[in-house]
């Protein structure tokens, strides 16, 4: 059956060493109180190569916050799904609604992205969600199915390899939450279109995660749904107390 995952996002925040030492924290607090789901932080590429050595693999997975949608070379700035894999790192991110917005990151880039990951044995933790503009028209079923035809062109084999994080846009460092009851129902919408799609097993085995303004005081409630597998945590990921506190609500 499908994993509870939680997941940090560390967007564009902490230097090299403060890096370094973010990881050996959480490394030290999960190695004290072992975590009851799987847990992965995601950072920024600087960091991949430092952090990946310095954390327990069978505790701490280690992912990027994107790749690039080329395999090689004169994209001057890129970084490549290989280059990511090379420093040992097992995940990343695509499709998060900033890289969407402020990058113009397209289905069919997110397409490409997608297909380089895997083929360098990569898990995505593919996001998708709406803004809140589409959420008070109740075009939210809309949208993330519109967002999902990314991924829809994967044989089941490879879609099987992929983790889904559902994050509302507007609930993204706002402070605004999905009640428990608006994440299950569109958690719940989105496993029936892998239904439709891939089949019941495909389905209940694909971790769809809740990205948005998710901390301590609200992840037990959140997570107790039965379409809610885990969390892509922002702010929270940055500091240990408060990462391990959703962790915790796993326990």
């Amino acid at each position: 059956m499908r994993k509870n995952i939680v997941a940090g996002n560390w967007k564009m925040n902490k230097n090299l060493q403060e890096g370094i030492a973010l990881a050996k924290e959480l490394n030290e607090a999960l190695t004290a109180d072992k975590p009851n789901c799987d847990v992965v932080i995601c950072t920024p590429f600087i960091h991949l190569a430092s952090v990946t050595p310095i954390v327990d693999e069978a505790i701490i997975g280690v992912g990027a916050e994107n790749c690039a949608d080329k395999v090689s070379g004169a994209y001057t700035g890129e970084v490549s799904a290989e280059m990511v894999a090379s420093t040992g790192a097992k995940y990343v991110i695509l499709g998060h609604s900033e890289r969407r917005s402020y990058y113009g990151e397209t289905v069919e880039i997110l397409e490409e992205k997608v297909k380089l990951a895997l083929a360098n044995n990569l898990t995505p933790i593919f996001c998708i969600g709406e803004v809140l503009e589409e959420r008070q028209a109740e075009k939210q079923n809309e949208v993330v199915a519109a967002q999902l035809a990314s991924v829809f062109t994967l044989s089941a084999e490879d879609f099987g390899k992929i983790i889904l994080a559902y994050e509302p846009v507007w609930a993204i460092g706002t402070g605004l939450t999905a009640t428990p009851e608006q994440a299950q129902d569109i958690h719940a919408y989105i496993r029936s279109l892998i239904v439709e799609k891939y089949g019941q097993e495909v389905a209940d085995n694909c971790s769809i995660l809740y990205g948005g303004s998710c901390k301590p005081s609200n992840a037990k409630e959140l997570f107790a749904n039965p379409d809610v597998d885990g969390g892509l945590i922002g702010g929270a990921a940055l500091k240990v107390s408060d990462f391990k506190g959703i962790i915790d609500a796993f326990k």
